[in-house]
């Protein structure tokens, strides 16, 4: 095991040269090193105190490639996370989806607002360095959602890149300036519906950065014909592509029908990757195909969708996989990226590889030959009653770690808030059982439990070098309905009606009155709230949870706005049919979602019985549950005498080697510190909204800090677009001490 005097000595017999590159890239490496368990804490004791010694920088989305969202900092501990106080807090200006993950490189913070400026501060004071609007290059490309930022730098120090997304285009930025780099693509950026081997640029968009190899950036997307790129970070050329939608001659092409790498789209990966930098092996976690509710068009398991895929990191070629969802008729998308660490399994140490789901599952595997840890048995499940429809007759279920959540809806589960909860949920659930995780799609209505937004979501989990997981479920209902989108008697809806349905009505809902709990607007009105240029904009360009509609044709967005608006289109001579049928017919199927609603009883509290927001600690060396904690609370139910329910919850945990795991994520605007062993909480803070992100920890001159953003706007909840950072009062930091690690 390498020792960190070991590496210091190494750096600095390099002799002259660039010295805060040198250190820099120490500190980078150190990181990977002590979040690996490559080197020994043994070593930091006895090394020379330096500047690696009193910095240490957060320099990728989740922290490492390994995405395992560890630090091997400790300075905040169990014995005083007590008195964590705030350090300095920054508000952007913007209100939305504040998810970013921030990253902290040599002392600055890099953060991806919610309306998608790029912003750096001084990470030690919240001082703002600079400020970039994608406006400034493509007015109106904006929108929201961003989870992070790229930084790359080469080997030899001197170029840098900041990459960051907005609209369908990919920018590279330089870190010292946030100005274009403008030898990057296209005067600085490239458009990322490009280079992906099809007819035409589609619309894709970005929301969860990709992760650097070397010269090169991997990428997934939101939207478009599914694929994953990697991309030359100085010229933005591609560099390699693996197709998600196999072609002929590929492995996985006759899980689909024939025609269909033509015309499907999904499969983009858009939670993220992981990546194995020693081996040169990337990580990815693909989605559903499209449309998610109905497969009549794409008949069979459709590989690569729903899998997790091992590439090779410089060629992009296949290693193996694993589909973890046959056939998906769910969006059941894997939500997280999936995360590296290290077990030991049946007496030897295993480098594994985690995914998890939007059902509570969690799939474990050695990660370099796809053998899963513990046996995976394919379960039957029900057929469709849908008329063309083939849903997969079996799924597959891990046999450890149990799942970390309820995997059916009961009787036995109705809420117990109140008795009218109880009454109320009890009759529902009677007239709209719950089928389990793989419900067949039907014109029934049925209660979608795990539900649509799991189960584990984007925020994912963390691990520490024992080879424990932590990790957030939502235990939340939904209800879930197929409709059909032809007349009773066989004839199609007009065009603009069934574009409304294929592409708008999944959010904005079928009648178009909107699902404000889930921040989607009501359409009834918007004739009174925008011009149809207005909108006419927003199709093309997205904004906040809308993605950008650009593929569509013009014909397309007329007939949407004719229908929004209620204008009768122009007679052209032809029945409505005709017109209809110019519609493709992957665009257009027979069914559509009736729209994304949670259950939730006459108060407003999920219509089931607590816990709602569970934080789970598993044991991957055994595969069993360590312990399990409500996350989060509401305040009134508090005073009614009811016990911590938990809360929905978005963002991810951060665990440190300082026995802690940080985490906002829940619907009371809190940020809380758990102990690792045990699930107890040893502190709590409240945050100006809900910090709907994954936290960053960085140490900054020998002082540790803890940064969240906080957007709130999820769940109901107020919105906002806040960085709040906490640290030990200014007396109180001590050294890192080995004996705050518990082993």
């Amino acid at each position: 095991m390498a020792t960190l005097a070991t590496l210091l000595r190494s750096r600095r017999a390099t002799g002259k040269g660039s010295s805060e590159t040198a250190l820099r890239s120490s500190r980078i490496a150190l990181f990977a090193l002590l979040s690996a368990g490559w080197v020994s804490w043994v070593s930091v004791s006895a090394a020379p105190k330096t500047a690696t010694m009193d910095s240490l920088d957060w320099p990728t989305y989740l922290g490492n490639k390994a995405r395992n969202l560890y630090s091997p900092l400790r300075q905040i501990n169990r014995k005083n996370v007590s008195q964590l106080q705030v350090a300095w807090t920054y508000d952007t200006g913007d209100k939305g989806e504040y998810q970013a993950n921030n990253l902290i490189i040599e002392g600055v913070l890099y953060t991806a607002s919610p309306k998608r400026n790029v912003i750096a501060l001084d990470a030690e004071t919240g001082k703002e360095l600079w400020k970039w609007n994608p406006d400034s290059e493509r007015p109106g490309s904006g929108g929201g959602r961003q989870r992070g930022l790229v930084f790359w730098e080469n080997e030899s120090g001197g170029e840098k890149r900041l990459f960051t997304a907005a609209g369908n285009h990919l920018y590279a930025l330089d870190p010292g300036t946030g100005q274009p780099v403008r030898s990057f693509g296209d005067n600085g950026s490239i458009h990322l519906g490009t280079g992906l081997d099809v007819e035409g640029t589609p619309s894709v968009g970005l929301n969860t950065p990709g992760v650097t190899y070397r010269d090169m950036l991997i990428l997934g997307g939101v939207g478009g014909p599914g694929a994953v790129r990697a991309f030359d970070v100085r010229t933005g050329k591609r560099r390699w592509i693996f197709h998600l939608i196999p072609r002929p001659g590929e492995l996985g092409y006759d899980t689909w029908p024939p025609e269909a790498y033509k015309t499907a789209t999904g499969l983009m990966p858009w939670s993220g990757q992981s990546l194995d930098e020693k081996r040169g092996i990337v990580y990815i976690a693909t989605k559903t195909a499209e449309p998610d509710f109905y497969g009549g068009a794409r008949h069979g398991q459709n590989l690569f969708a729903n899998s997790l895929v091992a590439l090779d990191a410089a060629t992009g070629r296949r290693l193996w996989h694993y589909q973890i969802v046959h056939h998906d008729l769910l969006d059941k998308d894997l939500p997280c990226p999936p995360i590296l660490l290290t077990v030991v399994h049946e007496g030897k140490k295993v480098d594994a590889v985690a995914q998890g789901t939007k059902h509570g599952r969690l799939f474990v595997f050695n990660r370099v030959t796809g053998v899963p840890l513990w046996p995976i048995e394919e379960r039957p499940e029900p057929s469709s009653e849908l008329r063309g429809e083939e849903a997969s007759p079996t799924q597959p279920y891990p046999s450890k770690p149990a799942p970390l959540m309820r995997q059916r809806y009961t009787e036995a589960d109705v809420s117990t808030i109140s008795e009218e909860a109880h009454s109320n949920t009890l009759a529902r659930i009677r007239l709209s059982p719950n089928f389990g995780p793989f419900p067949a799609p039907s014109l029934r209505e049925t209660v979608m439990f795990p539900g649509f937004d799991g189960g584990m979501e984007w925020g994912g989990g963390a691990a520490d070098p024992r080879g424990i997981y932590y990790v957030n479920i939502n235990e939340i209902p939904w209800l879930f309905q197929m409709v059909e989108i032809r007349r009773s008697d066989g004839s199609a809806v007009p065009r603009g009606e069934q574009d409304y349905m294929a592409f708008c009505a999944p959010c904005h809902g079928l009648d178009r009155t909107g699902n404000p709990q889930g921040g989607f607007p009501t359409l009834i009105d918007v004739a009174n709230r925008k011009t149809r240029d207005q909108l006419s904009l927003l199709l093309k360009q997205g904004a906040g949870r809308m993605p950008a509609f650009d593929a569509l044709t013009d014909d397309q967005r007329n007939a949407i706005l004719n229908y929004i608006l209620g204008v009768e289109p122009a007679s052209t001579g032809r029945r409505d049919e005709a017109s209809t049928a110019a519609v493709p017919p992957h665009s257009a199927p027979p069914y559509t979602f009736s729209g994304f609603r949670r259950w939730l009883d006459a108060e407003g509290y999920p219509a089931i019985k607590p816990p709602w927001g569970p934080l789970n600690a598993v044991d991957l060396n055994t595969g069993e549950l360590k312990w399990t904690v409500p996350l989060g609370e509401y305040a009134k139910l508090k005073e009614r005498g009811i016990p911590p329910t938990g809360t929905e919850n978005y963002g991810g945990p951060v665990v440190t080697a300082g026995g802690l795991i940080f985490i906002g994520a829940t619907s009371d605007e809190t940020m809380r510190a758990f102990d690792q062993d045990t699930g107890t909480v040893l502190w709590q803070a409240k945050l100006p909204y809900g910090g709907n992100a994954t936290p960053s920890t960085y140490m900054v001159h020998g002082r540790q800090y803890v940064v969240i953003s906080a957007g709130g706007g999820k769940s109901g909840r107020p919105s906002g677009g806040s960085i709040v950072a906490f640290a030990l009062p200014v007396s109180t930091p001590s050294p890192q001490k080995k004996s705050d690690l518990k082993e």
